[in-house]
């Protein structure tokens, strides 16, 4: 899928699937195989992944995607909360190392989209700040705040009027994740600062 950059038409850029989640999960758990499987399906389908670079979840995507034939250098994206590139699951094409510990969140969650599988308070402070920056949010229906969250609207707010079920659209496979990432054109506002009104 590619869609064209906002200003000029003739630029055509794959849309950014940030995937977040639980950092410390067993190689043989259900999570670790749901994570690799959608890092395959990712990249088969040719969006980039944007991930925070270390384990868990954030490795296992990062290592189905490598494993796609469709996998290209500079496909898959390390936002690190530290200073060192090296830190970095050994899956990562890209290390960018931004020195801003748990503040990098808000880099990962204005990716075009925003995937969770299970996780604690970093996924849910990406989650929560994916939806107030607009993006289309996923959560897996397993257990962490990806499960609690599945299917559920954040807040109040309306974000797109012409999308009414808008919600954090709940998961169980790869194959649904996929069919929902089709509306990313549909969530393609950006957010303008926080403003006041009466």
């Amino acid at each position: 899928m590619t869609y064209p950059s906002s200003g000029d038409a003739s630029v055509i850029r794959r849309p950014l699937v940030a995937v977040i989640g639980d950092a410390r999960l067993d190689e043989h758990s259900e999570k670790y195989s749901l994570a690799e499987r959608l890092g395959y399906a990712l990249i088969t389908e040719r969006y980039r992944l944007v991930t925070g670079g270390l384990g868990g979840v954030m490795e296992a995507v990062s290592r189905g995607a490598r494993r796609s034939p469709e996998h290209r250098d500079g496909d898959v994206l390390a936002i690190l909360p530290g200073n060192d590139p090296c830190e970095a699951n050994h899956y990562a094409d890209i290390c960018i190392a931004t020195g801003l510990d748990v503040a990098r969140n808000v880099i990962i969650s204005n990716s075009d989209a925003v995937i969770a599988i299970g996780g604690g308070s970093g996924t849910l402070s990406e989650v929560a700040m994916a939806w107030a920056h607009g993006r289309l949010v996923l959560g897996y229906r397993v257990e962490g705040w990806s499960g609690t969250i599945a299917d559920q609207r954040i807040d109040s707010r309306i974000r797109y009027p012409d999308i009414p079920d808008d919600r954090v659209y709940g998961v169980s496979s790869e194959e649904e994740a996929i069919e929902y990432l089709k509306l990313i054109p549909a969530y393609s506002k950006r957010h303008s600062g926080i403003k006041w009104r009466k």
